[in-house]
């Protein structure tokens, strides 16, 4: 994938004369810029790692971070990113797809048995082989955090099993994984953009949707859907990415205090996106809502087609059955 800069991203580099690094007195400062809001997990995680890096460097490297889309959507910061006017950003794996087509594994439904599995994954070998998959499009990832497992709620209908998403219409993301996986679960799958979709269900274009709580909550659509399944289909992670622009021009010795105070943040990030599931799963079930905790294995086995149909693709495929044969038990190391 070549880089296309657009006029957009051109305007922002030349607006706020963004650098990605600079160097004063042997001092070294890196700018971090991401859409999140202030108060969301990751964010949080990302100012412990600048208090971290500051630590550890004895106030040699530090980090500036412009969280809320100060310097542009997360598109253009990923543009920004890969010519070096950007130092760090976050985003979806989901985006990195279109980097390297194995990051769609990681979007696959039931790809991650349970939290504890997709920690052993993405801490592990296979995580730092996904870290460095993009690296000749000027991105090397530092590490991943949790974004949660998404489920399907739905305005009043009770999803116990597959069975009863026959017929109901689920708004999907408009990806080709999610629309197939909806499909085989029984359920019609409906892509509508994000910020449509509390209409949608107020009106009924749509019976249900797929989120993570922090997401239920904070869009406000525990309000029209009533029934919450945590039937945990999918947890696509985030990752903290850094241009090799940038990267390249760290000595040794900052690249490690970097990646320790990257390191660092993660469990910290895993502590603060459970609070937030926690506190999102108290605050809609104080609203009405009914949390729906069933047994996953009949979803599980109606994906399991979903899975097979890579056998045609032997790198994924071969990717998908070294990361279902992770036992949970694996010690990894940072």
């Amino acid at each position: 994938m070549r880089i296309k800069l657009t006029t957009s991203v051109l305007l922002l580099a030349s607006l706020f004369f963004i650098g990605g690094c600079k160097t004063d007195n042997k001092n070294t400062t890196l700018k971090l810029a991401h859409g999140l809001d202030p108060s969301h997990p990751v964010h949080k995680a990302m100012v412990f790692m600048g208090n971290k890096l500051d630590e550890i460097s004895n106030g040699k490297m530090k980090l500036e971070i412009y969280p809320s889309g100060q310097l542009g959507s997360e598109q253009e910061c990923v543009e920004l990113l890969q010519i070096g006017s950007l130092a760090i950003t976050k985003v979806s794996a989901a985006v990195l797809e279109s980097f390297t087509p194995n990051y769609q594994v990681l979007g696959l439904p039931y790809i991650f048995r349970s939290r504890e599995h997709a920690f052993k994954v993405l801490d592990g070998e296979i995580g730092k082989e996904f870290l460095n998959s993009t690296e000749q499009f000027n991105i090397k990832g530092l590490c991943f955090y949790d974004a949660g497992f998404r489920s399907f709620y739905t305005i009043n209908t009770a999803i116990n099993t597959p069975d009863d998403l026959s017929g109901l219409k689920i708004r999907v993301m408009k990806s080709q994984t999610a629309m197939s996986m909806v499909k085989s679960m029984g359920g019609s799958p409906t892509p509508i953009s994000y910020g449509e979709l509390y209409t949608a269900l107020q009106s009924g274009v749509v019976d249900g949707a797929e989120n993570n709580p922090p997401s239920l909550y904070s869009s406000r659509h525990y309000e029209v859907c009533k029934k919450y399944t945590l039937n945990e289909h999918t947890a696509v992670p985030d990752v903290l990415i850094i241009s090799t622009v940038v990267w390249d021009k760290l000595s040794d010795q900052e690249k490690e205090w970097l990646q320790e105070a990257a390191n660092a943040s993660v469990p910290e990030e895993r502590i603060l996106w459970a609070q937030a599931e926690e506190e999102a799963l108290r605050e809609v079930a104080k609203a009405g809502v009914e949390i729906i905790r069933p047994d996953k294995t009949p979803f599980m086995k109606k994906v399991e087609s979903i899975f097979e149909s890579y056998k045609t693709n032997p790198e994924i495929y071969d990717l998908i059955q070294r990361i279902l044969n992770v036992p949970e038990d694996t010690e990894v190391n940072n």
